[in-house]
Parts: structure tokens; C-alpha cells; sequence
């Protein structure tokens, strides 16, 4: 294989741009190829969550280097940036100080070894893999030393339909679904100011929705909410009791139950979505649930569902990936989500992310499949570790560690909490890291999904990584 060719990273978001920040620090050439108008599109589309993972634990080592040799003023290590404040201030600079090494509007479309489909074996190991991509109408074809796919999962939402398929009509009704992060109380306001709108989801992304659907309620008359999950209690969001799977409650569990308790919230359990079908300005949902038939007429839905990765364009490069969370297989025990939290995943680094086809690797949010406990840290020790490997330094590549508080990086009361400007009073501090079981706040998962990522959002996940079912 040729030596100049050059390491192609795909997708411009946090992990891809600290890969490409560790790449050229080991003196190899990173091509970024980013499907969106600038870097980090899929966190842009969440810029108005606040993150409860402070700025120390979301810039990359190899980044913060680059950046200062620029003249970067780094922001509060301590404070909570949002997603917007996440692309402005390190991702936009990061980009930039990266140059022509990245390219927007690219989106990669295939990746295969070059002159071999993945049934061919002969020489295989010597070929440079071909990666096709798309920019500007225009398809072109870049041959790269090894392949980095940090693209993400929030272009795969999960569906809401049963099985694991999308509900009969769901296609139909897409200008109705509002995804899992709308911006309720900005930019998305009018439309759900005044209208009914369904929440489907038992995760964090979907108690995020329903708190902001509530406070417009108390402004907007006429605004109704609905909260539909698979299972029979949302106990395990609320937090608390001895029969539930979260030992400390929190700011989101207790509004979120008080909500319910209130009124403001009208929880239906054991909710099935069989079909959906589009009707004047809106759609109706029909299905099951606990109290019986469902037939139900909304003006959106939030489907806050959970992500899964984009594996076709991988078909012809040889992955070797859990069957069930669809992460690397060696990967897949340790992000279990009924034994780990984000910050409870241990470090783990290119030999847990390799796959049979040699210089190929998911990192990131893809890296974990359908699991939802990804922390961006975890992800830049990820790409250390690959970068190391591809310059031929086995010793550091092996070296992985992961350096997080026992408490607070994963509490979602830390955002809750937060002024504007991302800084938490100290009384609220200490409410948030307080853990009355001893077990810590990522003993369990304990937070909003998509703020733990710095990333991407997600939600519930109808498996987990060993298989067995979680209510939703």
C-alpha cells in the first residue's frame, strides 16, 4: 500500500476532527470529507441543548494543541457549552486550523477495498481502500491508507413501528415527525404553540421534548402533550425506589414526574404503533396500549426512538460486529448499557475497534451501534489510540486510559441547573453530584443522551448489546 496516501476520515464532528487532529500530529495526511454545509452539521441541529458534560471533558488533547498554536482563547473548563456554543467556539476554529483537510458537502456514498469486493481475499491486505463520494452533483473517488468513519448515527433515527420496523404509513407522515431535539421553545415554536403533539420514547431525548413542551403549554393555550412508551412505567426516567434501575433522582426526573402527576403530561403506557396515516395538517396513530385500542389524531410527533448506524455503506468492507448492538464485537461487552453508564465505559482503544479488514475502523458514536452511552472523551481516546496504531506505534495504542470524575460528568441536573452563560451555582452543584445510594451519577444511566455524546442525540433502544429487551 502506498505510504502517501492519505487517512480518510468521514465526518467533520467532534471525533472525526480530533482524528484528524492526531492523525497529522503522527505525521500522517487526514482528508475529512464532511456530508454537511460546515463542520459538525448533526450538532448544529441540536445547538439549542446545553450539554452536561463541561468544556474540559469536550475538547481533544491533539485539538486543544492545534487550536492554541492559533491563538484559541479556550473557553470555562467548568462550564456547559450547548451544541451551538460546541461548533462556534472549538469545532468551527478546529476546522479552520485544519484546512484543506477538510472538505464540506462531501458525502461518502460507498467504501471498499480498491479492485476487490469483500468476497475476494487475495492480496487483499496489500490493496488501499476506495472511498466514493459526492460533492456538488459531481462523484468522485479518493484511494486513502485506512478509513476512519466517524459519521455519526442521527441519520438513522429508529422507527416507531414494532419489530424494529417502521409502522405501516410512517414514510408517508416524515414532514410530521419533529425528530428527537426539537427546538421547541426557539425556532420550532409555531408549531407546537397551540397544538397536540405525541413524545415516543422512554429515554432522556424524549424527557428533554416533554419539559420543553410543558413550559410552552403555561404560554401557549390550547397546547396538549402526550408521552407514549412500550413499557409499563416510566420509573426508570423518574429515578428512585427500591425496585427501579436509577438510585438517585434528579432535577429531570422529579419535573418530569411531576409533570405527568400534574396533568401537564398525558402518559400512555404499553403503547404499540402499528400504522400511521397523514391526515389534514397532521397525522393519526393507530395501535395499542394499556387502556386499549390506540387511535389518536396529532398535530407532530417527537420521535425520540434511539439512532442505530448506517452500515450500508460499509457493504463491502469485512466488519466483524456484535449481532445484536451492532458494535465491534470486542467492543460490544463493555458498553453494555445495563452494566455501564457514559462515564462507566472503560478506555478502550484500536484493538477493541479493529475489524477484519486491516486500517478500517467505526469510531465515535458509530463505534457503539445502537448503544446509547457514548461520552464524547471516550471517543477522542478512541481516535488517540487508532492514530498511534496507523504511525505504527503499538505501545501507545495500547496505552488507553480515560480520565472522568466518579461523579457529575453524566448528570443531566448539571444542565438542568445551569444559567445562560453555562456555569452552575454552587448550591445546584452539589444537588447534582449528590448521590444518597453511594453509587455515584454513572453508576446506571442517569442523563440526557445527546448531551452526554456532545454529539448526537439519542434515545431509548429497543435491545441490549446482550440481547435482552428493554421497555421503552
Amino acid at each position: 500500500m502506498e505510504e502517501n496516501l492519505p487517512v480518510v476520515v468521514i465526518g467533520a464532528g467532534p471525533v472525526g476532527l480530533a482524528a484528524a487532529a492526531h492523525l497529522r500530529e503522527r505525521g500522517l495526511e487526514p482528508l475529512v470529507l464532511e456530508a454537511g454545509a460546515g463542520p459538525a452539521a448533526a450538532v448544529a441541529a441540536w445547538g439549542h441543548v446545553r450539554l452536561f458534560s463541561p468544556w474540559r471533558y469536550d475538547v481533544d488533547a491533539a485539538a486543544r494543541r492545534l487550536l492554541t498554536r492559533t491563538g484559541w482563547a479556550e473557553p470555562d473548563p467548568d462550564a456547559l457549552p450547548t451544541g451551538a456554543d460546541l461548533v462556534d467556539r472549538y469545532l468551527a476554529p478546529l476546522a479552520a486550523a485544519l484546512g484543506d483537510a477538510v472538505r464540506h458537502g462531501a458525502r461518502v456514498v460507498a467504501v471498499a477495498r480498491d479492485g476487490a469486493d469483500r468476497t475476494r481475499s487475495h492480496d487483499r491486505a496489500d490493496r488501499p481502500y476506495l472511498v466514493r463520494w459526492t460533492s456538488g452533483g459531481m462523484t468522485h473517488e479518493t484511494r486513502a491508507r485506512a478509513v476512519l468513519d466517524a459519521s455519526g448515527t442521527t441519520g438513522t433515527p429508529n422507527p416507531l413501528g414494532r419489530s424494529g420496523l417502521p409502522a405501516l404509513g410512517e414514510e408517508r407522515v416524515r414532514e410530521h415527525l419533529a425528530g428527537p431535539l426539537p427546538d421547541v421553545l426557539g425556532a420550532g415554536r409555531a408549531r407546537f404553540a397551540g397544538r397536540t403533539t405525541l413524545v415516543a420514547g422512554r429515554g432522556h431525548s424524549a424527557a428533554n421534548a416533554l419539559l420543553g413542551l410543558v413550559e410552552l403549554a403555561r404560554d401557549e393555550p390550547g397546547t396538549r402533550v402526550l408521552w407514549a412508551i412500550r413499557g409499563s412505567s416510566p420509573r426508570r426516567l423518574y429515578g428512585g425506589g427500591a425496585d427501579d434501575e436509577l438510585p438517585a433522582r434528579g432535577l429531570l426526573g422529579t419535573r418530569l414526574r411531576d409533570a405527568v402527576g400534574s396533568g401537564a403530561v398525558e402518559l400512555l403506557t404499553r403503547v404499540v404503533i402499528d400504522r400511521l396515516e397523514p391526515v389534514q395538517g397532521g397525522v393519526r396513530v393507530h395501535g395499542a396500549s394499556a387502556a386499549g385500542p390506540l387511535d389518536l389524531t396529532v398535530d407532530t410527533v417527537v420521535n425520540a426512538t434511539g439512532f442505530r448506524p448506517d452500515l450500508g455503506l460499509l457493504r463491502e468492507v469485512r466488519l466483524d460486529l456484535d449481532p445484536v448492538v451492532e458494535a465491534p464485537r470486542a467492543l460490544a461487552p463493555l458498553i453494555d448499557p445495563n452494566l455501564h453508564s457514559c462515564g462507566t465505559v472503560p478506555a478502550h482503544g484500536e484493538r477493541e475497534l479493529a475489524h477484519p479488514d486491516d486500517g478500517f475502523y467505526l469510531v465515535g458514536a458509530k463505534a457503539y451501534g445502537r448503544a446509547p452511552t457514548f461520552l464524547l472523551a471516550t471517543g477522542y481516546e478512541q481516535v488517540r489510540s487508532v492514530a498511534a496504531a496507523l504511525a505504527g506505534d503499538r505501545a501507545a495504542a495500547d496505552a488507553v486510559e480515560l480520565a472522568l470524575p466518579g461523579t457529575g460528568v453524566c448528570s443531566s441536573d448539571l444542565a438542568l441547573a445551569a444559567s445562560a452563560d453555562g456555569t452552575v451555582a454552587a448550591a445546584e452543584r452539589a444537588l447534582a453530584f449528590a448521590d444518597p445510594t453511594g453509587g455515584g451519577c454513572c453508576a446506571v444511566p442517569s442523563g440526557p443522551q445527546p448531551v452526554t455524546l456532545g454529539t448526537a442525540p439519542a434515545g431509548d433502544q429497543p435491545l441490549t448489546p446482550r440481547g435482552r429487551r428493554r421497555d421503552r
